[in-house]
């Protein structure tokens, strides 16, 4: 498995966790949950780019 395969897990758990923190807030959830999620998803975005930034640089140097 290369690791450009782990870009897909990475940017679909980001919309995961986005999808749930707004459905949370559209059924008024309690806030500190939306809040939780909310970081959840800043965080998985910066894995996101490390992984995709990680994968392009793999690519271009035959790896």
């Amino acid at each position: 498995m290369s690791f450009s395969a782990l870009v897909p897990v990475a940017i679909g758990a980001v919309a995961v966790v986005l999808v749930l923190g707004l459905i949370n807030m559209m059924r008024g959830g309690s806030p500190n949950t939306s809040q939780k999620l909310m970081r959840w998803r800043v965080g998985l975005q910066f894995l996101a780019v490390v992984v995709i930034i990680i994968a392009i640089w793999l690519k271009a140097n035959g790896g």
